[in-house]
């Protein structure tokens, strides 16, 4: 089997995480795509991050229309910070170990990757496909890891979850930033109002 992970905050979930997901899983002929939200993210303390069920439930509204996309809360199951490499071992655990992972990141994670858990451990345990995002320059990934992974260059779409919670707590519309039925979600549960 070839899965694609993609992991993250999904502070909301938006549609550049649903592009990234489909690019890269036609590119690499995957037979699904895994979403994964972090459950307590190790580099992120931001105050306003929503709760893991809600932002795992976003996702879930966001991914059901695409029957390549699943997501999986094995990372909100667990205690403690959401370490990625514990997050791969336990979905080879559950596919078998003939499964080929692509985890797919983006460029401003990878340049972070020096800061992972167990990040050699990680780079052997998986393939690395790293989309490029606009502001982040792939001449600055480390040319040792450069080596470790796939550059997938994806269609300028410069959505981010910190400009949707901004708009909302400015009242802005966020309207096309993101699948309707995640906007209604946050309006309902009055998300990221503060």
């Amino acid at each position: 089997m070839r899965i694609g992970i993609l992991g993250g905050t999904f502070n909301p979930i938006h549609y550049g995480h649903l592009l990234v997901a489909a690019q890269v899983r036609e590119k690499f002929d995957l037979e699904k795509v895994i979403f994964v939200p972090s459950a307590s993210p190790p580099h992120k303390n931001h105050p306003d991050i929503a709760p893991p069920r809600d932002r795992y439930q976003m996702t879930v509204l966001a991914t059901q229309s695409n029957t390549f996309f699943s997501v999986s809360d094995l990372e909100l199951q667990r205690p403690g910070k959401s370490y990625s490499v514990e997050t791969v071992k336990e979905l080879l655990n559950i596919y078998g170990k003939d499964t080929r992972l692509y985890f797919i990141t983006g460029t401003d994670a990878i340049l972070e990757i020096f800061t992972w858990k167990a990040k050699e451990e990680l780079l052997k345990l998986c393939q690395f496909v790293v989309a490029t995002r606009p502001g982040f320059h792939t001449a600055k990934i480390d040319k040792a890891i450069a080596r470790q992974i796939y550059l997938l260059k994806i269609p300028n779409l410069d959505i981010s979850s910190t400009d949707i919670r901004s708009r909302i707590k400015e009242g802005r519309t966020i309207k096309y930033l993101l699948p309707e039925k995640v906007e209604e979600y946050i309006y309902k549960h009055g998300l990221y109002k503060l």
